[in-house]
């Protein structure tokens, strides 16, 4: 077995994240977005000390697990590896890969609750980032996602299940309008053209739509006759805002540098467990509006007495959960570092007059210290990397009774909670909850005591 060479294999188990395994008695392969029970065609990428790493290059034969129909685009987008699964197993695959992942490293006599299922498995997006581009160098504007293995590619899906009948309704009008005017997509090697992206969100519960055109500044156009294509389109839900943010950036990741309001409203309300809150264009919230109302209430299950407590949500954003949590807490504070999220995280607070909640703009590293009044919890909600060094080395001086940390990715989540096991934090509760059916993310709660 060496380097560059390709392989047939039998895919036999999954490490997280979705990391196929095949073994035999000479040696073992690792190959990313594999199914147990696939027969694949992989090609040798690196070795090393105690397994090979692959690329999949065919699925050869399908799993005995693959006995669902897949949608339209599922052989070409990159999108939801789970295609073809019925969603029981989806879920076995996963809490299984969790649950191997936390007793191996964690030690302890915690309890792994049964996974929480999305209320929703199809439609359930509220946001979705399409990219501009083409299937073929030269070839005719496509507006979608990019193929599996093939970032510099887009197929147009129209027909996503992901999302529902307006997002698909939207793309294909904004699509087939650009088409028709010719306009140019940018083309991120040669720094040239026009069109990048269209976000798309909407309130899964208020019905409210917001559609965010990314180009660059390379061109000007009126945007009048496009707005009311949009206004006039048969939607379940209503559509309140039509923005154009300007990104001139060199990398593929979305900056706004400005933001031109063609029509409505800067942003859109949504709701979660009977509060309400604004969602601007950029502004982070859970992408499974139902799923997240299955987190929080997932989250709250195992806070011990809440309505005696002073809390701190760190890294807070918006305020969704530090506005969750206010409905049952003596007193919450919210630390974010991003001012505009603080500012709409008071509005949503306004909103749903709640008056026992706090935001603080600024570094959690510094703005922790300021605060007076010691936490009973501490809650976190990191992104992937998980909680700073920095920041986590704070809480264990800080020393709240009680910890809830809930995460997005098992690996961090791993690492963080097995430096506060070392200062000596006991796990007492860990519950998956499904947020991204079809796709093998997930998103994990975890309770520990002091």
């Amino acid at each position: 077995m060496k380097k560059g060479q390709e392989v047939l294999i039998n895919i036999d188990n999954l490490l997280f994240p979705n990391v196929g395994i095949s073994k035999n008695k000479d040696y073992e392969i690792r190959v990313k977005n594999t199914i147990p029970g696939q027969k694949v065609k992989v090609l040798i990428t690196k070795k090393k000390k105690d397994f090979f790493e692959g690329r999949l290059l065919k699925i050869i034969a399908p799993s005995p697990l693959e006995n669902q129909p897949k949608c339209i685009h599922a052989d070409e987008c990159g999108g939801c590896n789970y295609q073809g699964i019925d969603y029981h197993n989806q879920l076995k695959l996963k809490e299984k890969q969790v649950k191997e992942l936390l007793e191996n490293n964690l030690p302890g006599d915690y309890i792994f609750h049964e996974l929480v299922p999305s209320p929703e498995i199809k439609e359930y997006r509220n946001k979705m980032e399409f990219s501009f581009g083409d299937q073929e160098k030269d070839g005719d504007l496509q507006l979608g996602m990019h193929p599996r293995a093939r970032r510099f590619d887009v197929i147009t899906v129209d027909q996503c299940q992901l999302v529902d009948v307006d997002f698909r309704l939207i793309l294909s009008t904004v699509l087939n309008y650009f088409r028709n005017y010719d306009y140019k997509r940018y083309h991120i090697i040669k720094r040239e053209g026009y069109l990048r992206h269209l976000l798309i969100r909407k309130g899964l519960k208020t019905g409210e739509l917001m559609v965010n055109l990314v180009t660059t500044s390379q061109e000007e156009h009126d945007y009048t006759e496009l707005t009311e294509v949009l206004k006039n389109l048969p939607l379940k839900g209503k559509l309140v805002s039509f923005l154009q943010t300007i990104n001139n950036d060199y990398s593929d990741t979305i900056k706004s540098e400005k933001l031109i309001v063609h029509y409505g409203r800067k942003y859109i309300l949504e709701e979660i467990l009977g509060l309400s809150f604004m969602i601007t264009p950029f502004a982070f919230f859970q992408p499974n509006t139902y799923g997240a109302e299955k987190l929080y209430e997932t989250a709250l299950k195992f806070i011990n007495n809440p309505a005696d407590k002073v809390i701190y949500d760190l890294y807070c954003g918006t305020g969704t959960i530090t506005q969750i949590l206010a409905k049952k807490a003596r007193e919450v504070y919210g630390i974010e570092i991003n001012e505009e999220a603080v500012a709409i995280a008071r509005e949503n607070a306004r909103i749903n007059k709640l008056n026992n909640c706090k935001f603080i703009a600024g570094d959690v590293l510094e703005k922790i210290d300021e605060l007076n009044e010691k936490p009973d919890l501490i809650v976190v909600d990191p992104p992937r990397p998980g909680i700073h060094a920095r920041a986590l080395e704070k809480i264990i001086n800080i020393a709240p009774d009680e910890l809830l940390y809930i995460s997005c990715n098992p690996i961090s989540l791993v690492r963080d909670l097995q430096i506060l096991q070392e200062a000596n934090y006991k796990l007492t509760n860990i519950q998956c909850v499904d947020m991204f059916p079809f796709t093998q993310h997930i998103e994990t709660v975890v309770h520990l005591l002091k």
